[in-house]
């Protein structure tokens, strides 16, 4: 087992660890964009990287919601949503939203996938992005980028702490009509039963649109809500979806956001027609709005809610008229809707850990000594096979270092414990995994994560498959902030331990 160079690990820095085996990406779940992208600026897609469209296996899905877990479930059937969808977490540690068909839903594999890849093309800012299929057997799943922060529904209708305001109101109006926009001059011009339950928040608190509602109607599900109410006239002509019905359910939503209720259309309009603006507007919003604003949006609710589809405003008038509207550009959406940023904490490892593996994900150092302290160098053997003529004086004296260096680190005595084993190894003549990984400890408790790294990279190199230096890598990660990867080396150490295991 050969070493890696010595300028190899002096030039690696930590925005530079993707290249090393233990923290490599896996491709086909995390890229940039893909497909159609149109991200524009603010409110970005997911940490600057949206999954590209990928087939997931149904064990994989499954493992995910935890065998479809009745408390993995996110959107509950019914008639806003006939089929279920569930949150879970991948092995990469990103969180995806799963929508399980019944069997009978799509019986054409064939029309599914193509359904499924079209809409996984789509990529914007504004939509909660499709990641994903799986068509295994009679099993009909989609993945999409998973929304932790609520529907427009829960805010609106069923608050506890507080309602949305105003201003925020009037971000997702306009961030609704940028999707639909955006997916018209894609291609994709229907959406199905467009509600407030398919507007989703994400971590930062921005509206998406859900993927989901843009694949065409499947053989058990419903173009709308069974609630004819809130129907477009037309489709209960025709029980057709079309361009204009779109515009029409646009309207029922500028409705909700400003009444804070589900009102019929035709009841709402009869006030609007009344002139009884004011008593539409949402009480719980205590006066706290623009006038002006408020006739804009209710005068543009008004023509998406026209009888005749020909009267209704095309997507571009309804951002046009909604970009002017926005009182507070330079705020956040979670400071409006009052919820803390979400931050990804570090995921709990797939697999149970050793001794080793639970010190280093507490990080707690001492125990992490105590261990190697016992371990000792037994897992050294077979890294190095030195000839008869390198067992010289300066052999001797390079293994005088290293015993040093150990009696030092037993009585943690760490800086020493760094220079006697840096003298063992710049003699180069032997190679000890161990050694490095003791260094790496001594440079963790002497706050040099930096240092603490490259030597736990460099113990891997000397011994690849050696869950320690994964282990290691890991800890230095963790104090370096940089805890996605630091979960992902977890488990990488994890799953190595594992494979020990098994031989």
């Amino acid at each position: 087992m050969g070493c890696c160079q010595s300028s190899f690990l002096r030039e690696t820095h930590p925005e530079k660890l993707q290249k090393n085996r233990g923290l490599s990406l896996n491709p086909s779940i995390i890229n940039t964009t893909g497909g159609d992208s149109d991200q524009g600026g603010g409110g970005g897609v997911v940490g600057g990287v949206t999954p590209v469209f990928s087939e997931y296996s149904f064990t994989d899905l499954k493992a995910a919601t935890n065998n479809f877990s009745s408390d993995y479930i996110v959107s509950e059937s019914g008639e806003k949503a006939p089929n279920l969808v569930y949150k879970g977490r991948l092995q990469n540690r990103r969180w995806i939203a799963v929508k399980k068909f019944t069997k009978l839903a799509w019986p054409d594999p064939k029309q599914f996938v193509e359904e499924a890849s079209g809409v996984g093309r789509l990529r914007h800012r504004r939509l909660a992005n499709l990641i994903g299929y799986c068509c295994d057997g009679d099993e009909r799943l989609l993945v999409a980028e998973y929304m932790p922060n609520d529907t427009l529904a829960k805010h609106l209708f069923h608050w506890e702490s507080q309602t949305i305001e105003w201003a925020m109101r009037l971000r997702v109006a306009l961030y609704i009509a940028e999707a639909l926009e955006y997916c018209s001059t894609k291609g994709h011009k229907l959406y199905h039963d467009l509600n407030a339950y398919r507007v989703l928040f994400d971590e930062d608190g921005d509206p998406r649109l859900s993927c989901f509602g843009l694949m065409k109607n499947s053989r058990d599900g419903k173009s709308y809500s069974t609630n004819l109410a809130y129907t477009p006239p037309e489709y209960l002509r025709n029980g057709r979806v079309t361009p204009e019905s779109v515009i029409f359910s646009c309207g029922t939503i500028l409705l909700d956001l400003l009444s804070g209720k589900h009102i019929p259309p035709s009841h709402a309009l009869d006030m609007i027609r009344g002139k009884n603006i004011l008593l539409l507007m949402d009480s719980h919003l205590e006066g706290k709005f623009s006038t002006e604003e408020a006739t804009v949006v209710v005068g543009l609710a008004s023509e998406c809610l026209q009888y005749e589809p020909r009267e209704r405003p095309n997507l571009q008038k309804l951002v046009e008229t909604l970009e002017p509207l926005q009182p507070k550009p330079e705020v956040p959406s979670y400071v409006m809707l009052g919820i803390p940023k979400q931050e990804e904490a570090p995921a709990t490892p797939q697999r149970p850990l050793s001794p080793m593996g639970e010190a280093c994900q507490r990080m707690d150092l001492t125990a992490i000594h105590q261990i190697l302290v016992t371990s000792h160098y037994r897992d050294d053997e077979g890294t190095n096979e030195l000839s008869f003529q390198e067992w010289t004086q300066q052999m001797r004296d390079m293994l005088e270092a290293r015993k040093r260096g150990d009696f030092a680190f037993r009585d943690k005595d760490f800086k020493t414990a760094i220079d006697c084993y840096s003298q063992f190894i710049d003699v180069g003549t032997m190679v000890s995994p161990t050694v490095y990984a003791r260094r790496s400890l001594c440079h963790l408790l002497s706050d040099q994560p930096d240092a603490a790294l490259r030597d736990a990279m460099q113990a891997q190199c000397v011994y690849p498959d050696w869950p320690t230096a994964f282990y290691m890598q890991a800890v230095a990660l963790a104090k370096l902030n940089m805890d996605k990867d630091a979960a992902d080396m977890l488990n990488e150490a994890a799953g190595l331990e594992e494979k020990r295991q098994r031989r």
